[in-house]
Parts: C-alpha cells; structure tokens; sequence
C-alpha cells in the first residue's frame, strides 16, 4: 500500500501541495485531476522524489519512502516508474535501447555503456515492446516515432523496470485524442495484465472517468475530491475545474479494454509469483 500522510510542498512562499493525505491499496489505477497548476505533478514528483517534501511522509509497504537516501532512493525509484509528458526518450538511439534503459538498474554499468546487454534483457524489452504493438519498430531510432508511439515506448521502459508502482505525469498532454486513448489503454493494460499500481494525472476529466477505478481531485494543492468516478458530480467536478471545465469535459471515445488498432491482444510477458513482468525464455 502506498500512503500519503500530510503531504506539503511549498516553493517560498507559494504552497503546491498542501496538506495532502491519501491511502492507495496495490492494484488500483488512480486518476489525479484537477485544473493546471493544481498541484498534481508536484504530488507525483514528490512521491518519485524528484522533489522533496517540505512537510508530510511518504510511506510504501512500510517503507519510509521520505527518509531514503543514496542506494535506497535509487532502489526505489527502480521500484516507482516515471512517464513523462514530454516521453523522456534518447532521439538518436534506437527504440529497443531506449526500453532497455529501463533495465539499468539490473546490469553492471559497463555492459550499458558498450550497449551489450544480456540476451534477457533484450527478451524482456522485445516483448514489453510486442505487447504494445511496436515490436516491429525496435530498430526506428525513437525521434521518427510519432508522439504517441513514443510515448507508448516510454511505457513500455517503465514496465520492463519491473515496478511496484508507475507514476504518470499528464502522458497524453501533448497528444491528439486518438493517440490519447491509446496511451490510456497501455496503462490501463498493465494495471489490469500486472496488478501494478498506477497513478496518473490528467487534465481531461473524461479520460480520467473512462479508465480510472478511482479519482482523487486536487484544487490549490488541496485534496478536495477522493472516490470512484460515477461519485463525482458535474457540480464538484466544476469546482474543481473552474474556467478551464470546458477544456477538461472533453469527450472520451473508449475505455479499459476497448479494442484499438494499434493494441493487439499478444501473449504477455512472463510474470514473477508477485505478477510483475520478468524474463521471457
């Protein structure tokens, strides 16, 4: 379980995060929303510990996620996967080593900078990369993708770090509603294939009802809005928008499971007893 106790980040005399507590149980996928400058990537760096709390702590399966430093933080953030808005992607390099970045943590360091990754790692990547519809573009160097198709490569490095927890901060800001959708549902698949935990933030309110089980709303840094999305009502939802409910409203064309051209239903990676993906052999 991960657990939010009094979560609070000030920059000078700014508060972004204000006071925030919040009980996640394993499995869930949760939708972070609200209107922009609401707090919600700063929640999730703060959980990742790109940022530091300045109050509060963070507490993951009994670990004191706030009081980790050096070999510990790098632990955990091999344990809690980032995907950015913006895919975080080595243009120039080819789209499977851009995947298996996300193994470095598994391997000596000498072996990633000769790029002579072991055979398993490569298994695992390829087949992160299938599962998604983008085997085929393993060799692309990752600048002539789409922004979709990266992003969807940036995913698929986030599942082969075999994580306990995937944070994602506004993934389908920058993409039109069809690569959107697509993106959401490569989540959404690793929530429902893995049992991962996955915390999304989302300016559409739409998407974020679509395939969140759960919504939390932040409105000046304030939780202000935490249950399943049939319980959050035009009127709150509103409230938490203001001038931007136009923008959030707009519609959502699928949902979990929905059947998309560019997922296909392909044999999933092997998984370990705790059902995160492991190495194909």
């Amino acid at each position: 379980m991960l657990q939010i106790e009094g979560l609070t980040r000030r920059f000078g005399a700014k508060i972004a995060v204000d006071s925030v507590s919040l009980h996640v149980p394993r499995g869930q996928m949760v939708g972070v929303i609200g209107r922009s400058g609401a707090g919600k990537s700063t929640l999730l760096r703060m959980i990742n510990r790109l940022t530091d709390p300045s109050a509060g702590r963070i507490l993951f399966e009994g670990r004191d996620v706030t009081a980790l430093r050096g070999a510990a933080l790098r632990e955990w953030r091999s344990d809690c996967a980032m995907v950015f808005q913006q895919f975080n992607l080595v243009g120039r390099l080819d789209v499977l080593t851009n995947v298996l970045v996300g193994r470095l943590h598994q391997v000596p360091a000498w072996r990633s900078l000769v790029r002579l990754w072991p055979e398993t790692d490569k298994a695992i990547a390829l087949s992160a990369l299938e599962q998604f519809d983008m085997g085929s573009l393993a060799a692309q160097r990752a600048e002539s993708l789409s922004g979709g198709q990266q992003q969807r490569v940036a995913i698929a490095r986030a599942l082969v770090q075999e994580p306990k927890l995937i944070l994602a901060d506004e993934p389908v800001a920058s993409l039109d509603p069809r690569n959107s959708l697509l993106v959401m549902e490569a989540l959404a698949e690793i929530n429902r294939r893995y049992g991962i935990t996955v915390l999304v933030n989302l300016h559409s309110l739409e998407l974020a009802r679509s395939y969140c089980e759960r919504l939390v709303g932040l409105a000046a840094g304030r939780l202000v809005f935490d249950g399943p999305p049939e319980a959050l009502t035009d009127a709150v939802a509103r409230e938490l928008y203001g001038l931007e409910a136009a923008e959030a409203f707009g519609p959502a064309t699928a949902g979990p499971g929905a059947a998309h051209p560019a997922i296909q239903d392909h044999p999933p990676v092997a998984a370990r007893p705790d059902d995160r993906p492991a190495a194909v052999h």
